[in-house]
């Protein structure tokens, strides 16, 4: 049963054209990973298939009975509701029809009346056939495996961080079992366990979804069929993410042949047509070849995106000890970790490690001055320059050439350019505002400001989230020939294990 019809979808920002006459059925049951590189539309899809956003033309048609659930990157709660009510909006029939039975069954004690007895059998049988009294078992089982439950299940809802509004949005859908989920990087703000537990519950999932997900080993497990979005078109492969680059990488090879195949006859035609036009002898054959050059549906060009070329440079070394603390407290208004006794050496690269809302970023921050300690000292060595990469993205109506053109005003729009590019931003990127942009995008242009500050010393904070498979190939990369001093916090073992010289467990920290 097809659930979703997309028909020659054509859609802009501007000028520019970001994807052309998309077209494909969603099938119920499909798992659908949403592949492409950063910037090619997939957020931008989704929100089509969810008429947040309207096509230039084409149309899309859902199933009248269908029912549709959306996970976007950035979500902002508002509800004033804690974890537990959240969720349970989730069934919020069944805990209305509760409700209802148990003021009835408080009026049954003055009252015995055969309409009330009639309507209270109604509702003890709807409860009964859809499950309700194991419903708090139910959604404390999501919470538990999205990490929600450790924060406690009374918490309002309005206090939780943007990672964690997130995690909650997704166990609501996933408690809700819409017929097809939709999914934009559902795996960002979850710790190995977390993903884990989503693996299994998107592996069992009875119904239909589409995923869009840069974590290439989770996609490759929970999938058994690739859309690829790329050039603006978009291409359906049958199997997982592993057998997608396999077909991927034969189309484009013969896509090449048959290019250069088509070129060399076009060649050969145009060369006669040329030499034999104007001949009385040969006009008609020479006519005859023209007609046919005309009816060629030739075929593009193959062309890869240019793939971004991250690099730190060191301006001036600092002192041998960069960083020390001693009896180092972090936290708001409460110690977060134990006293910390820590010491950072030039050359050093330390991944920091630790399940989220351990302490990972308010130690970052505490070290940067952004955050006082609760107690202890800590103390930087002379000619430390830090450079710092943030979780938060950027917020503006700002373009990517305005936002580096302000900080850096040394530097032309032309060498701007070049540096937005080396980041693999193409034009139609760095004329739009940056809140318009994609998380991967977005995350290019921070990067990039990154590369032209003038320091010895990274300071980033998960920096990975939303990069596409070359981004996040070409960062590690830059990290690792980096010849300044990394402080990483990052959740993806497999980013950071083959260069860092130390890891620093948050975990284990609490456990001495």
């Amino acid at each position: 049963m097809s659930l979703i019809h997309a028909d020659n979808l054509t859609h802009s920002f501007g000028d520019k054209e970001i994807f052309k006459k998309v077209a494909f059925r969603l099938l119920n049951g499909e798992h659908i990973g949403l592949v492409g590189p950063n910037g090619s539309g997939k957020s931008t899809l989704l929100k089509l298939l969810t008429g947040r956003l309207l096509a230039d033309s084409g149309s899309v048609t859902l199933h009248p009975k269908m029912t549709i659930g959306y996970l976007e990157q950035h979500y902002d709660l508002t509800a004033n509701l804690t974890i537990r009510a959240f969720l349970q909006t989730a069934f919020a029939d069944l805990y209305q029809a509760n409700n209802e039975m148990e003021a009835l069954a408080a009026q049954m004690e003055s009252s015995l009346e055969q309409r009330v007895l009639d309507r209270y059998g109604e509702l003890q049988e709807c409860l009964i056939q859809n499950d309700f009294y194991s419903l708090d078992m139910k959604i404390e089982s999501v919470a538990s495996g999205l990490g929600l439950k450790a924060l406690g299940m009374d918490t309002p809802a309005v206090k939780l961080s943007g990672g964690q509004r997130t995690k909650l949005l997704l166990g609501k859908l996933l408690l809700e079992e819409p017929d097809v989920l939709l999914l934009d990087e559902p795996t960002n703000y979850l710790d190995p366990g977390h993903i884990k537990w989503l693996t299994q519950m998107l592996r069992d999932y009875p119904n239909a979804f589409i995923l869009i997900s840069h974590d290439t080993v989770f996609l490759n497990d929970v999938i058994n069929v690739v859309y690829h979005l790329e050039h603006q078109k978009l291409m359906r492969y049958p199997g997982n993410y592993e057998q997608f680059n396999k077909l991927y990488d034969q189309r484009k090879q013969e896509l090449q042949q048959a290019f250069q195949k088509q070129q060399r006859e076009i060649q050969k035609l145009e060369d006669y047509v040329r030499k034999n036009k104007a001949r009385a002898a040969t006009a008609k054959q020479a006519k005859s070849r023209e007609k046919r050059l005309e009816k060629i549906e030739k075929i593009d060009r193959p062309k890869d995106l240019p793939k971004p070329r991250f690099h730190f440079s060191v301006v001036k070394q600092p002192v041998q000890t960069l960083l020390k603390t001693k009896d180092l407290e972090v936290g708001y208004r409460n110690s977060l970790l134990p006293p910390l006794n820590l010491t950072f050496k030039r050359g050093e690269k330390a991944a920091i490690i630790g399940h989220n809302g351990i302490g990972k970023s308010t130690l970052l921050k505490t070290l940067l001055g952004e955050i006082p300690a609760i107690n202890g000292t800590l103390s930087f060595g002379d000619r430390v320059h830090i450079s710092y990469f943030e979780q938060q993205a950027l917020s503006s109506s700002l373009t990517p050439l305005q936002i580096i053109g302000d900080r850096y005003p040394q530097y032309s729009e032309k060498e701007i350019r070049q540096k937005l590019a080396q980041c693999g931003l193409l034009s139609k990127h760095i004329h739009q505002g940056i809140n318009t942009l994609s998380g991967g995008e977005e995350t290019k242009v921070r990067l990039c400001r990154l590369m032209l500050e003038q320091g010895n010393v990274l300071i980033l904070d998960e920096p990975t989230n939303h990069l596409d498979v070359d981004a996040k190939a070409s960062l590690q990369k830059a990290l690792q020939a980096y010849t300044g001093s990394v402080l990483l916090v990052s959740h993806e073992a497999d980013f950071y294990e083959d260069w860092v010289t130390k890891v620093w467990d948050i975990e284990e920290w609490t456990k001495q």
